[in-house]
């Protein structure tokens, strides 16, 4: 655990928050893979393990009336800034009840009315899309930050500079954050780019850039609460390049033998989950009975939406062919 976040030790109520929501992370995309197995879940589903540090320390740092921008992978974004586990789990079960009425399945959760902005299958698109909502806050005379979750792969296209560009010239309130576990599907970051510290490419055009362990959601938080503190002051944009990694491979059909079995082991000893829950109980005390009391709880709230989103209705086809074609 870095010193600095040791000698600045949080309340053990936020400590509790910070673990609550990467186990909660953790439940989901574990059980996750379970309901895809079963033949529950269509299409892709691209877990987050191993990068939960990430999506709770960002969020953590966040207030009511921000906005968050997502990636292919993010469930976790979207747990992180609050969401209805039931509501997230009826929409991968393409339920009427889902936050998209199962229109967008796992890829494309989205609550606009809460400025999630939504995940996004196109590699790269929630850059712009998180500029946009930063340049119209600053429109209405908002202080409102926006933050865009994007990833090492998305880094090598070109809506990535010249978003960034834009947040810069404009002095927006801004964060673009790089959730770069190192692959891009199977391509390895050292095969797509010289230099494989992607927070210089912010410095390129001036804008404040940082790099962080991307598996201590502690250091990521109070990172992120200095470039909210510093986008508020009106001294945006700022970039954050979170390194990490995944757990498995690209999606859950994918079986990640590229992966290099040392690399894996050894982000997975500084897993951050662990992580977290050394921290609750390092910097605040509880016990084993605590911890388990809050594993519990989370495991009956995941159980209660798959109960809920089982039984919930489906759309039909007829309903389906009628949205599409209405927009």
């Amino acid at each position: 655990m870095d010193e600095a976040v040791k000698r600045n030790a949080p309340s053990r109520e936020f400590l509790e928050k910070i673990f609550r929501t990467a186990y909660k992370i953790r439940v989901f995309e574990t059980e996750g893979i379970k309901l895809y197995r079963q033949g529950l879940i269509r299409g892709y589903f691209h877990p987050y393990l191993g990068q939960e540090g990430i999506a709770t320390g960002v969020c953590a740092a966040l207030r009511e009336g921000d906005y968050i921008a997502s990636t292919h992978r993010g469930h976790g974004h979207c747990i992180a800034w609050g969401a209805d586990v039931k509501r997230m789990v009826a929409e991968l079960l393409q339920k009427e009840t889902g936050y998209c009425r199962g229109y967008g399945g796992s890829m494309h959760i989205a609550d606009i009315g809460k400025g999630n902005l939504g995940a996004n299958g196109i590699v790269g698109a929630g850059t712009p899309l998180g500029v946009g909502a930063a340049l119209a806050a600053q429109i209405r005379g908002s202080d409102a930050v926006t933050v865009t979750f994007t990833t090492d792969g998305a880094s090598n296209n070109g809506t990535f500079l010249e978003s960034l560009n834009l947040a810069a010239i404009w002095n927006l309130n801004f964060i673009l954050v790089i959730e770069n576990n190192q692959y891009a599907v199977s391509t390895p970051i050292e095969e797509a780019t010289r230099d494989t510290d992607l927070y210089k490419r912010g410095l390129s055009i001036g804008v404040e850039s940082h790099q962080v362990d991307g598996n201590d959601p502690l250091a990521v938080y109070h990172l992120t609460r200095e470039a909210v503190e510093t986008c508020r002051a009106g001294k945006g944009p700022v970039l954050i390049e979170a390194k990490t990694f995944r757990h498995m491979g690209h999606h859950v059909n994918d079986p990640g033998k590229y992966m290099p079995e040392e690399r894996l082991a050894f982000y997975k000893a500084r897993d951050p989950i662990d992580r977290a829950r050394a921290a609750l109980v390092e910097m605040s005390g509880v016990d084993k009975a605590d911890i388990d009391a809050i594993e519990a709880e989370i495991a009956a709230e995941f159980a209660e939406a798959v109960d809920f989103a089982k039984e919930s209705r489906e759309i039909t086809a007829a309903e389906f062919r009628q949205f599409v074609a209405a927009y």
